[in-house]
């Protein structure tokens, strides 16, 4: 017969094992991988529809009163997408690199902010010319919000990879909750399996430790297949092997 507290017991066993998954780095990984593709469409959203918006602003301005369907006119429908496939090239190639946390130089950066200011020049110069305040703050927004769109985006795929790496780092760190007594009346073993020991992270390193050898280079991918730990954890693990590595041959 069930008893209430035979329910209660597997209820408490089931919500600690969705409690031990959901805080899993994995699990972690793959909720801010699928935040990070939200946000990534987002933006992309945002980016590619302000600067279909620029399109036309500048084409008119280098046009420049040109007769519909003449060369100098079709030839001004080319200013635009040159200057923002460049940029869009630099946007894409800032969502690899923010992904894994490797900084671009300062070119890059430089080429960012010259296509987007050429972008904001072109779209305002007339309305600045005729003195409408009204026309530059209309064609203002569209190039302002990509400006910010492209800056923003790179910092929060750089936040998001932090958000997995504090996740990683916090269940290394974090110690074993006590199982309850077999002699109280809460759930038997052959009704829930008790989970392993989580291994930490001096657990990985001495598995590391002990499969090197001096005709191997340390890298994340090494690590990961000599000692089976997920892609946020293999670099800290290289890292501080290799640093071990190089004070042991230290003269």
């Amino acid at each position: 017969m069930t008893t209430n507290a035979d329910r209660l017991a597997r209820d408490a066993a089931d919500a600690a094992e969705v409690r031990r998954w959901q805080s899993h780095p994995d699990v972690i990984a793959w909720r801010v991988e699928r935040v990070r593709r939200q946000v990534d469409r987002l933006c992309w959203a945002g980016i590619v529809l302000g600067l279909a918006f620029t399109t036309a602003n500048v084409q008119w301005f280098a046009a420049a009163g040109a007769e519909v369907g003449s060369l100098p006119w079709l030839t001004a429908w080319l200013l635009d997408p040159t200057v923002c496939l460049v940029l869009l090239a630099i946007l894409r190639a800032e969502q690899i690199t923010a992904r894994y946390q490797v900084h671009t130089g300062r070119w890059v950066r430089a080429a960012k902010w010259l296509t987007l200011a050429a972008t904001y020049v072109m779209n305002t110069w007339s309305s600045w010319a005729a003195g409408s305040p009204a026309g530059v703050v209309l064609h203002s927004v569209p190039p302002v919000v990509v400006f910010v769109a492209a800056e923003a985006v790179t910092d929060l795929r750089d936040k998001l990879t932090d958000a997995v790496h504090v996740a990683v780092s916090t269940s290394m760190n974090r110690t074993e909750v006590h199982e309850p007594a077999a002699t109280e009346p809460a759930v038997t073993v052959a009704e829930v399996a008790r989970p392993e020991r989580r291994k930490l992270f001096a657990d990985y390193l001495a598995d590391a430790r002990a499969a090197w050898s001096a005709e191997v280079e340390i890298t994340p991918a090494w690590v990961r297949e000599a000692t089976g730990c997920s892609r946020g954890l293999s670099s800290r693990l290289a890292a501080a092997l290799a640093a071990e590595v190089a004070e042991e041959v230290r003269p």
